[in-house]
Parts: C-alpha cells; sequence; structure tokens
C-alpha cells in the first residue's frame, strides 16, 4: 500500500488531501515535498529573482550531497568490511560537496538570498547527520565553518523543535536482522516470489 503513494517504496512521502483542484496528491521525495509544499503555500522560496538559485542549491543537495552523504554513511556502517574504495570514495565525495556548500556560504547567511529557504531546511536535513557521514570525526562540521554556522542558524529554529519532536512516542524497531536489510536495501536481494 505504500508503494502506491511512492512507487520507489522510500520515506519521505506525502498524500496531501488539499491538493491542485481540491484533488488529493501524492509526493515522493524529500525535495519534491519541499518544493511542493514552499510553491503550496507561498513560504520558503525566497525572492522571485532568487529562484534559479533557489532550484540549483536544491537539486545540488538533492544529488549530490544527500547521496554521497547516504552512500558515505552506508559503506562506513553497513557494508561488509574490506570495501575501502568504496568507502573512500563516498566519505571524500560528501566532503567535497561539504566543501562547496561551505565556500558558497562565506559572507552569506543563507543558502540563497538573504532569506530563509527549502534549500537551508534541505541542507539542515543532511547536515544533522554529519557525525554519521564523517564517522570518527570529533567535530564533524569543525572544517566547515560557514556550514556549521547554518547549521546551527537552522537548529535553533523552534520548528526544528517540533520536528525533532515527531515520533518520539513511536518504538522503532532497533534489530538489524535481515528482515531490516531486506527493507532497507531491497536492491541488494531478488524480488520476493
Amino acid at each position: 500500500s505504500f508503494r502506491a503513494i511512492n512507487p520507489n517504496g522510500k520515506v519521505p512521502a506525502i498524500i496531501d488531501t488539499e491538493g491542485p483542484g481540491g484533488k488529493e496528491a501524492r509526493v515522493f521525495d524529500s525535495t519534491a515535498i519541499l518544493i511542493y509544499l514552499a510553491e503550496k503555500t507561498g513560504k520558503f522560496l525566497g525572492k522571485p529573482e532568487d529562484r534559479p538559485e533557489l532550484l540549483s542549491w536544491s537539486l545540488f543537495l538533492a544529488s549530490g550531497l544527500g547521496p554521497f552523504s547516504g552512500q558515505a554513511v552506508h559503506f562506513q556502517f553497513a557494508a561488509p568490511e574490506g570495501l575501502d574504495y568504496a568507502v573512500n570514495r563516498y566519505r571524500r565525495e560528501a566532503e567535497r560537496h561539504y566543501q562547496v556548500l561551505n565556500d558558497h556560504l562565506e559572507g552569506r547567511t543563507y543558502i540563497v538570498g538573504d532569506d530563509y529557504t527549502i534549500a537551508d531546511i534541505s541542507a539542515w536535513g543532511w547536515l544533522d547527520r554529519a557525525s554519521r557521514v564523517l564517522k570518527g570525526a570529533e567535530d564533524p562540521l569543525g572544517p566547515y565553518p560557514n556550514l556549521k554556522r547554518l547549521f546551527q542558524t537552522v537548529d535553533a529554529r523552534p520548528a526544528v523543535a517540533r520536528a525533532r519532536a515527531v515520533g518520539k512516542n513511536h518504538t522503532f524497531k532497533t534489530v538489524n536482522d535481515d528482515e531490516t536489510k531486506r527493507s532497507l536495501f531491497p536492491s541488494n536481494y531478488p524480488p520476493a516470489a
């Protein structure tokens, strides 16, 4: 039933019961959800003249920093030992993406224009996982002072405290058994019969 919402079977995904034309609308992938909700509400889009930059940085996060961060985490924590090339490749690319964004933030408060936007929201989500992406680093954002400042600025917003509270009353599975691995990494297994 979840694949009816997201055919890719991944979270996040939403159903907007008040979508375009008053009809239900499914939206999947975090960046698509951010863009959709920002356009629907008219919030966190920045100025119209900043739209090309907003789309560019949002997709940089979605297609660069995010996936390489995810692969860095996977190969450092979940993959079998002995894949040193993959560990190095994905971690170094994540670090490179961090540096690109850190350099861009020099002298800027936010990623795009003068306002807090969905690009900052997206970056915060990935930067919140920096200790896993940069496994073993004592201060993972320390080498990236502009990223660290952005993260702290966004992290101090009241909405972040509300977001962190979501799911606190739910008990999540913590056992990393075969069922869990099949759910997290379905492409590692043959299709179910």
